[in-house]
């Protein structure tokens, strides 16, 4: 794999961004042209939580030894504290993640532009940003892992370090049934759509209770949900050994 450091200029963002790519190097044969021709690859889009940045999951993971010789590319922005949101600030995080940074990674690499071919992760505020990118943009991506996500964003405002999130998104009052809101989202969700969802958490890990909810009542809206959970908390040791899984269902095999 290439490990890329791309550095351009947003529109949605109005500044600069840095953008962490994996990039496989192998070559695919294109037996209608005779000749052999880079991808087109499928894409998994990976986000990072709440302090971390687009290198925290090549600091901390084994990501790029498992992504080794894997026709998949691997994008993974970064959002700071803005919850994936069009933040009340002025930073359009939501449509960055959603519309501007797809299409200007399919210009630049040879990523496939199929839907079924995007796939959305990430680990705890990524998590919640994975759902809610597939969520409330499914036109976008076909499958999204959440890995410990922050899905009740109802516990965060009742935490007392929640100014992050009011600045972003707003109060409790506004964040409901937006966009923010993914039980809302869920209910909203065209279920006709094939869109693979993978939800995990840690049995240690405080978001589990939240995890087991939201499980239950994408079951209910009748959505592609898997669920999985067994010993780990919300550390670096549970979410690496969430890594062979998260690529299973990038590339369309869980």
């Amino acid at each position: 794999m290439s490990w890329l450091n791309i550095s351009f200029r947003s529109r949605e963002l109005a500044m600069p961004v840095t953008v962490q790519v994996l990039l496989p190097q192998r070559l695919t044969s294109d037996k209608t042209r005779g000749t052999t021709q880079p991808g087109p690859y499928k894409t998994l889009y990976l986000l990072h939580g709440k302090r971390q940045d687009c290198t925290s999951w090549l600091r901390r993971t084994t990501l790029e030894d498992k992504t080794a010789g894997l026709p998949l590319a691997v994008v993974m922005p970064s959002v700071h504290l803005g919850w994936y949101a069009n933040t009340k600030y002025g930073c359009r995080y939501f449509s960055y993640i959603t519309q501007e940074l797809p299409r200007l990674c399919e210009m630049m690499f040879p990523l496939s532009p199929k839907r079924e071919d995007r796939f959305i992760a990430g680990l705890s505020m990524g998590g919640y940003g994975a759902f809610k990118a597939a969520l409330a943009a499914p036109e976008t991506f076909g499958g999204a892992m959440s890995m410990s996500g922050v899905l009740d964003l109802e516990e965060v405002y009742d935490r007392p370090e929640h100014s992050s999130i009011e600045e972003a998104i707003g109060t409790r009052e506004e964040m409901r049934d937006s966009v923010c809101d993914l039980f809302a989202s869920a209910k909203r969700f065209p279920t006709d759509l094939n869109t693979r969802f993978y939800l995990c958490c840690g049995t240690e890990d405080n978001h589990i209770g939240s995890a087991r909810r939201f499980w239950k009542y994408a079951l209910s809206l009748g959505l592609q949900m898997h669920y999985e959970e067994g010993p780990g908390a919300h550390n670096w040791v549970y979410w690496d050994s969430c890594i062979p899984a998260l690529l299973r269902y990038a590339m369309g095999e869980g």
